[in-house]
């Protein structure tokens, strides 16, 4: 079976840009309906899609943390060579982790984290993440049972070194988050299933930008963009860009 891949957007509305960064295993549909929801609200927007993502599970095992960040540099290039120089940013999972590395490596407008991990605690959840999305692709692929799990289960011995490689680029972010200044909001869903959400908290306390807010979401899991509570994050997220100098 042939499966439709999916594709980075760039919504264009207003002068003012949001890079929306999409979470490990996941791609440009994570942040999609946000990019939309801005756009009607006279922001434009870009999701790139980072390396190994959106494809065939063996892609992302090839891929590495150092890929992603150059992806993100790219996302960024993008809408600047599209002429935008006003730009916030908006990350998902380890997408807020790229976003807080963006924050002490470039200028910004500002910044947005939603259930990033700060805490390589979670290698067993993202495993079984990892492990759910290529069953899900092989099963869509048409592959039976006894082809899946062979295949699956030489994914998982073949992904460790990814794993391992992701925890030491969150690890050093963890210890690079004061030097952020930007203005930033963090968002927590309080049912996240797949990182320790005193994650939050640590992001909050340690940058050091006098514009700071942290949003609870008491409903929402992990992928909080997508969940129960997507039209107040919406309208959060909206609240805390109109709040920001644009100047």
């Amino acid at each position: 079976m042939n499966i439709k891949q999916p594709q980075p957007f760039t919504f264009e509305e207003g002068e003012r840009a949001v890079l929306l960064l999409h979470g490990f295993t996941g791609h440009s549909a994570d942040v999609r309906m946000l990019g939309r929801f801005l756009q009607k609200h006279g922001y434009t927007s870009h999701a790139p899609i980072y390396r190994g993502h959106g494809k065939e599970p063996e892609a992302l095992i090839d891929a590495t943390p150092e890929d992603w960040w150059s992806d993100v540099r790219e996302g960024l290039n993008h809408l600047r060579e599209k002429g935008y120089q006003k730009i916030a940013v908006a990350g998902l999972s380890l997408g807020g982790v790229l976003s807080l590395k963006l924050g002490y490596s470039e200028p910004l407008k500002g910044l947005v984290t939603m259930c990033s991990p700060m805490f390589f605690d979670n290698e067993q959840q993202l495993t079984q993440g990892f492990e759910f999305k290529a069953r899900q692709f092989k099963q869509l692929e048409g592959k039976d049972k006894e082809t899946i799990d062979q295949e699956v289960q030489e994914l998982l011995d073949e992904s460790k070194d990814m794993f391992h490689q992701l925890g030491e680029f969150i690890n050093e972010v963890h210890d690079e988050v004061d030097q952020v200044y930007t203005p930033i909001l963090v968002v927590q869903a309080e049912q996240d299933e797949m990182i320790n959400t005193e994650s939050a908290n640590y992001i909050y306390n340690e940058v050091e930008s006098d514009h700071k807010d942290i949003k609870w979401y008491k409903n929402s899991s992990h992928v909080i963009t997508m969940d129960k509570e997507k039209e107040q994050l919406h309208e959060d997220i909206l609240t805390f860009l109109e709040s920001l100098d644009w100047s």
